[in-house]
């Protein structure tokens, strides 16, 4: 039987394109379904008629991961993009899958909160995706995405990453079941938490169709203190900030090879407290640079690489996700700088992500993993290739050593037994 005569009648279908595929493997169909119930009624076709299915939003981090064993269907999420309930008095939001990221951030500014959480610009795919949509907003990440890649940026020091921001989510499994996890209220306590379990999956547990997250006020004013920071004083300067009294919201720092560190702190609150506070931080942080006291300096304006790990004329390059103990990332950064790497991330967590162009031969590219990897086992954190060119990715282990991955294989057992839902793209070919 046809493929488009097996899902006929679930919801829009068409046939696929050339630009229809994950990480080079093409899909046969593209669905678009506007609802969970239509959701649902694909999955089930596509349950009954042992057909792969990979979800994708706006596409800008489909490169991420591993590219999937097969592809019959690319569930598009873009048609479930509306915001179901903005409760101002309780500080929460649901909107659906597919709805971007600046265009609910928008519509929250409205009543005065904000999702604090920053999209990153990702690899290739993100400047084929990053375009205007019909509000005239930007095409970036999707909440649903977000959700899936478990997407943080700097400011995941002031309020923790998505896992930490979703307190509810309805979501379909492989079978075409629905349910839902969570709730509306923050201190949800009820049942285990799937929220934070199908967080970070890569739509391989189920498809999340309406997503629940927590909210916050929107500060009256931001300030970034910004500086540059010679090699051997970046870990003072970063112990500095984390333990001052300023409550930084944020802490980055971008390293590129043959250049001194530059960091950034971003405070935010009243526009009075704000002002105070970065000249608190200035007085603070100039001592440790007595070459470069007048570098060190308040503004209103973030840096130009501020949540952007991925220059977007760079191409297809080596993207890794490295992680230390905070009192490592100053080592942490110098393992990166050796291995010819640029960094950039959130020292106040010990988030980091490193480049490497994407020229480099896949051997290279694999040395400089498993030495970045290394050093940042030592230092209490993990390394893992979010994203690289396809020859590089065959060659490359992606994710390194992985604890309870049995564990995990028995979940994805449970959630997905036939493993309809794309299948081998996450950690260890689940």
């Amino acid at each position: 039987m046809d493929l488009s005569e097996m899902l006929a009648g679930t919801c829009p279908l068409r046939e696929a394109g050339p630009q229809d595929h994950v990480d080079g493997s093409p899909a046969r169909v593209v669905a678009t379904p506007g609802s969970t119930q239509e959701t649902s009624a694909l999955l089930r076709a596509c349950h009954a008629g042992g057909l792969a299915v990979v979800v994708r939003g706006h596409g800008t981090k489909l490169s991420w991961g591993r590219p999937p064993e097969r592809l019959d269907v690319l569930l598009e999420t873009t048609a479930m993009d509306g915001l179901v309930e903005h409760s101002r008095g309780d500080l929460i939001a649901t909107a659906g899958a597919g709805m971007p990221l600046d265009r609910l951030g928008r519509w929250l500014a409205q009543g005065g909160h904000q999702l604090v959480l920053d999209d990153l610009v990702g690899t290739a795919a993100a400047r084929t995706a990053d375009a205007p949509d019909a509000d005239g907003g930007r095409t970036g990440s999707t909440l649903g995405g977000a959700v899936a890649t478990n997407l943080c940026g700097p400011r995941r020091m002031w309020t923790g990453s998505v896992r930490d921001l979703v307190i509810g989510v309805r979501f379909v499994r492989a079978d075409g079941t629905v349910a839902k996890a969570g709730g509306k209220v923050v201190k949800n306590v009820a049942g285990y938490d799937l929220s934070k379990l199908l967080t970070g999956s890569f739509g391989t547990l189920a498809v999340v169709t309406e997503v629940t997250v927590r909210l916050h006020p929107l500060p009256e004013a931001q300030r970034w203190v910004q500086m540059v920071v010679p090699p051997e004083a970046l870990a003072s300067v970063l112990g500095a900030a984390v333990h001052s009294q300023t409550v930084p919201q944020a802490l980055e720092v971008r390293a590129v090879p043959g250049q001194a560190p530059e960091v950034a702190v971003l405070l935010g609150g009243t526009t009075g407290g704000v002002q105070a506070r970065a000249s608190r931080l200035v007085e603070t942080l100039a001592p440790l640079l007595p070459q470069h006291r007048a570098a060190v300096r308040a503004t209103e304006q973030a840096p130009g690489w501020w949540a952007h790990p991925v220059d977007p004329e760079e191409g297809r390059p080596v993207l890794v996700r490295t992680t230390s103990r905070i009192s490592g990332v100053g080592e942490l950064v110098s393992s990166a700088l050796d291995q010819g790497m640029t960094v950039t991330g959130s020292a106040g967590v010990g988030v980091l992500h490193a480049l490497l162009p994407g020229d480099r031969a896949p051997e290279e590219a694999r040395t400089s993993v498993d030495a970045l990897r290394a050093t940042s086992g030592r230092l209490g954190g993990s390394t893992v290739v979010l994203d690289a060119p396809p020859a590089v990715k065959a060659d490359v282990d992606s994710w390194g050593p992985v604890p309870g991955l049995d564990l995990m294989r028995r979940v994805k057992n449970e959630f997905d037994p036939t493993r309809v839902l794309a299948p081998g793209r996450f950690v260890g070919g689940l």
